[in-house]
């Protein structure tokens, strides 16, 4: 018997290929990073900037960006690999912006939910 995954589970096996993909990328530059699973359930990339702190780089697949807090720089769209690797290896090599690291939440959900009610 042929079980399919969900829609879920096939977002979620997406984005860790996407992020299992940045990640070599980004160690083939010297970039250290790590691919884990949250406490929460999501796949992120561990990236150590050039002062040794880390962020979270994530995916929002809705959007197509990898993301590592709320600001308008700390996005980039996936869909160019190649563009999406040299903007996060630049913010590594700068250092990560000081502070806690912002969490970006559109939750797309909750948007049309507002129309429908």
């Amino acid at each position: 018997m042929h079980t399919s995954k969900t829609i879920r589970e096939q977002q979620h096996a997406y984005a860790q290929r996407l992020l299992s993909a940045l990640g070599k990328h980004l160690s083939q530059r010297d970039v250290p990073a790590v691919l884990i699973i949250t406490a929460d359930g999501r796949p992120a990339l561990d990236v150590t900037d050039s002062r040794g702190r880390m962020r979270r780089v994530y995916v929002h697949l809705s959007f197509c960006w990898f993301y590592w807090g709320d600001q308008n720089d700390e996005r980039v769209s996936f869909l160019q690999m190649a563009g999406a690797v040299d903007r996060i290896e630049q913010a590594a090599r700068d250092g990560w912006r000081e502070g806690e690291q912002g969490e970006l939440s559109i939750n797309l959900d909750r948007i049309l939910d507002a129309y429908r009610g």
